[in-house]
């Protein structure tokens, strides 16, 4: 009886949503996704589709999206393919750089940290050299690194004002600030053409990730205490 709800409940969900839920039960995805996945598909058929009935965009500043499993949700594979696909156009425009460098940054929102990773993974794995900050930074920091460390590109992992359910990806050109035209629409075309993770290097490269801090941290307050209109001032209201 039992067997037959479901089967008659799964039969009331879009077909493509659960070809697409199935991809993931079959694929390269990693055990703890799929147990996930058949949970969703065996007690909430709601959040299935929610989390399968299309693929998170990515949009002219990243991605930002709730978190979990699925092709609409913020995860370790949505997240590695937007970032083969961000690599894969920062090779085309920046062919006679060697190595390309990329810098990366989080805050403190559950998983940050652990995406940020998985971004540095996937650029070392393309042959960047990667400058991963060791902890949290707030974005104009990361902007200020992309200058300072001469990179052609950046990522902030940050959801911003969103509710904690959520978290996002931002994509940065060499100037330290997002990216605009023509560069946002090409790297969204870059991250359309990654279809499968098979297409992902996954693979890290540990000798391709730098990771950074302090150092970065004295120059970045040094160079915002040095446009201080009033450097007198800010010293007599210390204590």
């Amino acid at each position: 009886m039992i067997y037959e709800l479901k089967k008659n409940m799964s039969q009331d969900i879009d077909k493509s949503i659960m070809e697409r839920a199935e991809v993931w039960l079959r694929g390269s995805f990693d055990e703890e996704t799929k147990i996930a996945v058949k949970t969703l598909i065996d007690t909430n058929l709601v959040e299935l589709t929610d989390a399968f009935y299309r693929d998170l965009e990515f949009g002219t500043g990243g991605l930002r999206g709730i978190m979990g499993v699925g092709t609409n949700r913020m995860n370790k594979y949505t997240i590695g393919m937007a970032t083969q696909g961000l690599a894969n156009y920062i090779k085309k425009m920046f062919p006679d750089v060697k190595p390309v460098k990329m810098a990366i940054s989080h805050d403190s929102r559950n998983n940050s940290k652990y995406f940020a990773r998985i971004v540095a993974e996937v650029l070392s794995a393309n042959g960047f050299r990667v400058f991963l900050f060791d902890d949290l930074r707030p974005t104009p920091e990361l902007s200020f690194a992309i200058r300072y460390l001469g990179c052609q590109s950046g990522v902030m992992l940050t959801a911003s004002h969103n509710p904690k359910e959520y978290n996002g990806y931002k994509a940065y050109w060499d100037d330290g600030a997002q990216m605009i035209a023509p560069h946002d629409e090409n790297v969204i075309s870059e991250v359309q053409k990654i279809t499968s993770i098979d297409d992902v290097k996954w693979t890290g490269v540990s000798e391709n990730i730098i990771s950074i801090g302090t150092e970065i941290d004295h120059e970045y307050l040094n160079r915002v205490a040095a446009l201080s209109l009033s450097p007198d001032c800010i010293k007599r209201q210390k204590t």
